[in-house]
């Protein structure tokens, strides 16, 4: 036989055989790691291919880490995102200092780098938040850094069933108080030096807003503690009362705070819905809890960390020397 003889035979490679998968966290089946399976696959190209397939892996594992797909540096993070989801949002009523970067990608949290960062789930004192937040590592940092995530259907059921009840039927309320060089002022968190646009946004956000002098805003809002998915079923402890409760701050900060202003004035406090004091001591459990289910993977330069805002919580732990991710939130949903 020769080789003219033999007859080509064409190979179809299906999307999907492009990229291979892993497990990073097997017994918790969550983080699910894509990786190329040959060289020079671009990374939007293919995913808004297996959009569907995006989909459904996020909703069963609830993280995808896209990771060696040699993004270089004009990679356009807002764009990616957009090939995959529908719309990002803008952060508007925020609770922490990010910088806007370009179009709808942010900075992450601007905290002090030797300041660890509770899990928590995005905009989970509110009533209307992202179903996705994406995660870009441009720079990592020369230690620490990491972002650690948790299960947020687990955390539910470790919860103690008294404490979860207590919180089902009280729910969470949240109180702001938006101060000139304390904190987030009122300009910030709602994006607008205008007091109309900030009072027509908390009307139609359920908010309760009160001028208490001409820079010092308060609102209140009394939301969920636990949520239901809208597409998985699951219940899932969805609320941040464990970031916003005064025991949440350093003890040298609060007592700082406190002798600068009255309690009730603090930037953040979080109560039971009816106005009640959460007990620290419920706050501590809580916290233990997150940290019991948080799950740590080192970054890489050039990955993108996808979670479902609901069914994943995360954090960030603290670093030495620069670190650079980039945020962008999609999918807004409203919780009725």
């Amino acid at each position: 036989m020769t080789f003219k003889s033999i007859k080509r035979k064409s190979i179809i490679v299906s999307e999907k055989q492009l990229v291979k998968t892993e497990l990073l966290a097997l017994e918790q089946q969550l983080l699910l790691v894509i990786q190329p399976a040959v060289d020079g696959i671009n990374l939007k190209t293919w995913a808004a291919n297996n959009r569907r397939w995006i989909e459904e892996q996020l909703l069963t594992c609830g993280v995808l880490l896209f990771r060696n797909f040699n993004i270089n540096k004009n990679f356009d993070f807002e764009d990616f995102i957009q090939s995959i989801s529908s719309e990002l949002i803008e952060y508007s009523y925020g609770s922490t200092p990010r910088t806007l970067v370009a179009g709808k990608i942010y900075t992450s949290t601007e905290y002090p780098a030797e300041q660890f960062i509770p899990l928590h789930n995005e905009m989970a004192y509110s009533l209307n938040w992202p179903m996705k937040i994406l995660f870009f590592c441009v720079k990592v940092a020369e230690r620490g850094g990491e972002t650690p995530i948790a299960d947020s259907r687990k955390i539910f059921q470790r919860i103690d069933t008294k404490i979860k009840e207590k919180f089902i039927d009280k729910k969470v309320m949240y109180v702001r108080n938006y101060l000139k060089g304390i904190d987030l002022d009122w300009q910030t968190v709602f994006q607008t030096t205008n007091k109309s646009e900030v009072e027509s946004y908390c009307r139609n956000a359920g908010i309760e807003f009160e001028w208490r002098n001409e820079d010092h805003l308060r609102t209140t809002q009394v939301c969920q503690s636990v949520a239901i998915h809208p597409q998985t079923g699951d219940r899932v402890w969805f609320n941040q009362a464990h970031l916003f409760h005064v025991s949440s701050l350093q003890p040298e900060v609060r007592e700082s705070l406190l002798n600068a202003i009255a309690q009730e004035d603090l930037p953040r406090n979080a109560f039971y819905g009816d106005g009640s004091p959460i007990e620290s001591s419920v706050i501590e459990e809580i916290n233990s809890i997150y940290q019991k289910e948080a799950i740590t993977f080192p970054w890489k330069e050039g990955d993108i960390l996808m979670l479902d805002n609901m069914l994943v919580a995360h954090g960030r732990k603290p670093f030495v020397g620069t670190r650079k991710v980039l945020v962008g939130m999609a999918n807004s949903f409203s919780y009725k």
